[in-house]
Parts: structure tokens; sequence; C-alpha cells
């Protein structure tokens, strides 16, 4: 019953009770075209055209600097006191354009990139509009390649690939190593903060006085929606990053997507969201990043993360910010539901004009959402949707979501007006196929990958895949199944879908385990490697300064995790698919440079199998170690 009270039985008393109502948010109706093909594929495609989008991104700058010129667009906390900084609309602007200016000057190859190296700040943002500007992709790289990785060979392999002219660092000392690996001749470096130590760079601050002349708006003027407006860097299962095109059209009809699947009607609060994910990544650079630019909101920028030591500062923010949208990943949930129940000004901050709350990454495991429903009751006397939804770094992102009062966690939803979803059978589920105006035209420079990426009719191969919640009734949506390749055969031939079973082993552990990889090809049951939740397992065990090696050997830890991968097997029946027989815990975080993490922060099922090898056989051997959790 959306919108309304909804009733469901009391597990202890088994009746019926009426629950709290969920927060009212205007839905897209789902009205949904079904084709059914003779070979079993399905189409499946909403009845409701896209609306109108805007022709490019720098279209919504200037027209919020004219019609709310003093709102604040963006705000960062800055300097020793870490005081927010807000930079308005029309700030914006005047800086966005003496950027675009200053580049123009440079006079860069045409379409030559603009590389950034740099997390979310107000400088990337702004950097980010003034390529656009002027015609230059914006080519925003994961810091991880330049402080995380010790061979810099992704770093060096992008840059030769889309050989950028101009390259933004945030702070040149904190890059330097990374530069230094790079060949930078005939390349501008700009730095924000401080200059690299032997290398020749720019000041923003000195880029950012230029005078603009009547040369910006003729170069905003050339903008069209084929025009590309970023490259964003994705590795998926293939080592080396591929440059994802995406165009001013890609970007602005997503936008519109998302917009269009829960419209805010003119008389509520603009949008206001505290978000980490990081603008090198598809989800933070274009889901969060372009809707509150379109809808003239405010973006805060949350240098927090959901990681130990690290969530306080998110903390921090929530008790002095209040979204109207929210969104993490499971782990960032676990952490805030905990400091919530702990802190009711801070619950009451949180919920207070919260409309929407979305997750990704990994399915919400269900105790989880039941606590976080109970603390926005607590708060607020409603309930808050939780919302998510699927799509890739070539689909710009979104392309399906659960736009409706839903209750089931996992779920993917369907798809938004002008998107496609195509379900090819592949067993016991549908390999996921994707035709739309936010695909992506292909790779840049890499024309044989592009061709690969699509099949006969022109959908892009995503490489996921995916169920029906009811066959017959599509409309209920479809629960994301995993990658196709990942599956695999136990000896006795029995097919284990890696994606449900990794999602579901790691949401019945919680909150110890954060990832997991799951083994067992030829093998007689299925194992786990998981990776543990440092915050998690610290506060289970009442030590703060608990290190992975102290976690993963800690009794209480252990016997968490033999609980609940204990009742998951109990669930199963007997499945042989479906239950853990071992488990292991990891002390080693996933490797950039063993491509064991994607760029999208996802684990690389494959790659992370193949470089544990040895733990792997470590998991299986007879006698079992003292370490390996041997499960019921």
């Amino acid at each position: 019953m959306e919108g309304n009270a909804a009733k469901s039985p009391d597990k202890t008393h088994d009746k019926v009770v009426e629950k709290p109502p969920f927060r009212k948010v205007n839905w897209l109706p789902r009205d949904i075209a079904v084709e059914r093909r003779p070979d079993g594929v399905i189409v499946l495609k909403s009845r409701i055209p896209l609306g109108d989008y805007l022709p490019h991104i720098p279209t919504a700058l200037a027209r919020w600097a004219q019609e709310r010129p003093e709102h604040t667009w963006l705000a960062q906390r800055r300097g020793p006191d870490r005081a927010w900084r807000h930079v308005s609309y029309a700030e914006a602007k005047r800086t966005v354009d003496a950027l675009t200016q200053a580049i123009l000057d440079m006079n860069l190859p045409e379409g030559a990139p603009v590389a950034i190296l740099s997390g979310n700040s107000i400088e990337h943002a702004l950097m980010t509009m003034a390529a656009m500007q002027a015609r230059h992709p914006a080519a925003p790289v994961s810091p991880a390649y330049s402080l995380m990785s010790q061979d810099h060979a992704k770093l060096k392999y992008l840059f030769g690939l889309v050989k950028p002219k101009l390259v933004m660092v945030q702070d040149g000392p904190t890059f330097a190593k990374a530069l230094n690996a790079l060949g930078l001749s005939g390349v501008t470096v700009v730095h924000v903060e401080r200059p690299a130590q032997g290398i020749a760079s720019r000041a923003y601050a000195d880029l950012a006085a230029t005078p603009v002349t009547d040369a910006v708006q003729r170069s905003i003027d050339g903008i069209t929606p084929d025009t590309i407006g970023k490259l964003l860097f994705t590795s998926g299962s293939t080592g080396m990053p591929k440059a994802v095109i995406n165009t001013q059209r890609m970007m602005c009809a997503n936008a519109k997507m998302m917009m269009q699947a829960r419209p805010r009607e003119p008389d509520t609060p603009l949008p206001v969201l505290l978000d980490w994910m990081p603008w090198n990544h598809t989800m933070g650079g274009n889901a969060v990043f372009n809707p509150v630019l379109i809808d003239g909101g405010t973006l805060y920028i949350d240098d927090g993360r959901p990681l130990p030591g690290q969530f306080e500062e998110t903390l921090r923010n929530l008790r002095e910010i209040s979204p109207t949208y929210y969104a993490n990943a499971p782990v960032g949930y676990a952490v805030l539901a905990s400091a919530m129940e702990k802190d009711e000004a801070l619950c009451r901050s949180f919920f207070k004009n919260l409309s929407i709350i979305a997750y990704g990454g990994a399915r919400l495991p269900d105790d989880l959402y039941d606590r976080m429903q109970a603390l926005a009751v607590r708060a607020t006397g409603e309930r808050i949707v939780f919302s998510t939804g699927w799509g890739s770094t070539e689909t710009a992102p979104t392309s399906t979501s659960t736009y409706w009062n839903t209750e089931r966690v996992g779920l993917i939803g369907l798809p938004f007006p002008g998107v496609e979803l195509k379900l090819v059978p592949a067993g016991a589920k549908y390999e996921l196929r994707l035709r739309g105006i936010n695909v992506t035209p292909g790779y840049y420079d890499q024309p044989d990958l592009t061709a690969q990426a699509f099949d006969e009719e022109g959908f892009y191969r995503i490489g996921d895949a995916g169920v029906f919640v009811d066959s017959d009734d599509p409309a209920q949506g479809l629960i994301f199944a995993g990658r196709v390749v990942e599956d695999f055969k136990l000896f006795t031939g029995t097919f284990v879908q890696v994606g449900p079973l990794r999602t579901d082993a790691i949401a019945a552990a919680s909150p110890v385990i954060h990832d997991a990889l799951v083994a067992g090809q030829d093998r007689a049951y299925v194992g786990l490697l998981a990776w543990p939740n440092l915050h998690a397992c610290r506060q289970l065990i009442g030590k703060a300064d608990a290190t992975f090696e102290d976690v993963v050997r800690h009794p209480a830890v252990i016997d968490c995790v033999r609980k609940g991968l204990e009742a998951h097997n109990a669930a199963a029946n007997g499945a042989s698919s479906l239950r853990v027989g071992r488990a292991l815990l990891m002390v080693e975080p996933p490797s950039i440079d063993g491509n064991e993490l994607t760029d999208k922060g996802y684990i690389n099922q494959r790659a992370g199998l193949d470089r544990r090898a040895a733990l792997v056989e470590r998991l299986y051997a007879d006698p079992p170690a003292d370490d390996v959790i041997v499960l019921k």
C-alpha cells in the first residue's frame, strides 16, 4: 500500500499490525511494456516518455547563477578550524568562466582531455565545469592510482591512452611520486595548494584570476549534446582501465531520468546532499553531482568515509547538515545506525528533512534495514523509503531504479523512461543488456573494445545478471543476481550463483564481514575468503585500536561469523549451492595493483581468487588450520 500505513504479521503474536507510513515521495508510475520473444528473450521499457532535458551540464550553472546567484552550490570544510567554505552559484560561475578562459588561452589540441588528480574538492568541481565549457573532456582519475599504487601501472597506462595536455593536482607534494612516474613533456600541470618540488606547475589561483573575454561564451555556445563532457575510467574484470565516453546528452538525459522518477514539487525544499562518493566514479561524479546542479540544490562535500577512523567526520557533518537525500554503502549505514542508536540529536538531524535513503555496492542486510527504519520512526513517526538503482559507468550510470515504496532489499528495480532492458536467458537467471539515450557511444580510442561491448541489436552487454521478483508480474521489479562470468560448478556438477550467495553470506555475518570472495570451483563445497569490517569488529570486541591481525583471531568475531553463516546454512535447507562449508578471515585488503578492486569499488572475483590461490588451498586443506572456520 504505497504511501499509507502497511500491514504485516506480528511474528510474536501472529496477528496483523499496522506499520507506520512511509514519508511521502512523488514517484513515477510503474507503467512497463513487456515484450516476450519466442527464444525466451524479454525486453522491458517504460511506456512513459522521457521528459525534456538540458543540452549540456554548463547550462545549469549559468541558469542558477542568474536566478539564484547567492544560493550555495558547494560547501566543504577548510582551514585549521575546519569551518565550512560556501561557494554560491554566482561565485562558481565567475570562477569557472575565468578558468575556462585560462584553458582557452593555453591553446590545447582540440578535444585534449583535462586530467584531474584529486579527491572531491571545490576546485575539482570548478575545474570540471571549466573543462566542459572549454570543450575539453574532464578526466578525473582515481586517487588510488596515484596514492595507493606502488608501480603506477594503471596511471601510466591511462595517461598513454587519453594523452591529457592539462593536469590539475590538489596538492603537488602529495601527488609528486605519481607525477614523476609520468611523462609530462608538453603537459601543463596546475596545483591548487602547493607545487611539487622539481615539477613546473601553475597556481590554480592564478588561473582563477584570468580576465574573461567573449571567447568563453563562444566556446559554451559551441557545446553540443554529442560533445564529450567526461572520460570516466573503468577496469571491470579486464585489469587495465578503459576510458568511457560520457557525452553531454548521456549525462543530462540520465539526470532527467533520475529526477523524473522522483519529481520534486515546486513548493518543496531544494535538494541538500552531504556526500563522499568519489567523483572519478560515475555514482558520485554523475548520479550525485549532476542532478543537484541541474535542480539548483546544495552539495556538501563530505571528507569522511565509511572506514575506520574516517566516519567520525561524516557523523560530525550530519550533526550540522540535514540532507533531503542520502546515499551510502551498507557498511556506512551499519556504523551510522550504531551511532544514531546512542545519539538522539544526531538521529533527529539526520532524518529531519530526509525523503529517500539510497544504498548501493552490496545488498543491504535485513536486520540493518529494520534498525534504520526503527530509528526513522523514533525520530519522525514515519518510515523512509530505501531506494537503489543499477547501471554502470557506460550508462551514465543509472538505468533502473526502485521508484516506488518497497520494503524489499536487494532489488534493482525497473528501467527508467528512455531505457530498454533486454533479458537474455542464462540458466536460472537472465543476462541483462541495456539500450538507451544514456548509454555510451563507446570507449575512447578503443574501437575494438567498443564493438565487443554491444550485441547485434545495439544493446550494451553490461555483464550482470538478474531475476524477476515474480515472473508473472514484471512490475514488481528485478533482483540483482551477480556477474554472469563469476558463477561456477562444484565437483558434483551443482551450479553456484556467486552474486546472490556472496551478498547473502555477507548479510548473514553482518556487521563483521565487509566483503568476500566465493571459492569452490571443482570443490566439494563452497568456501568464503572474507574481509572483516574493522570498525564493527572493534566495536564488538571493545578495543578501539585493534588491528586486522587482532580481530581475525578474536573469539567474539569468529563466533559472530560462525553463528551468522550457520544460520544462513540452516535456511538453505541442504542445498549445496547455497551452503558455505568453511570461511577464512583475511588481513590483507583488496589490492589495486592486483586488480582485485575495480574502479567502482567492487571486488573482482576472478582476480581475487587467482591472486589468493594460496589462501584458497589453505581454506580447503585437511585437516583445517586453526584459523579456518568450519561450519555446520
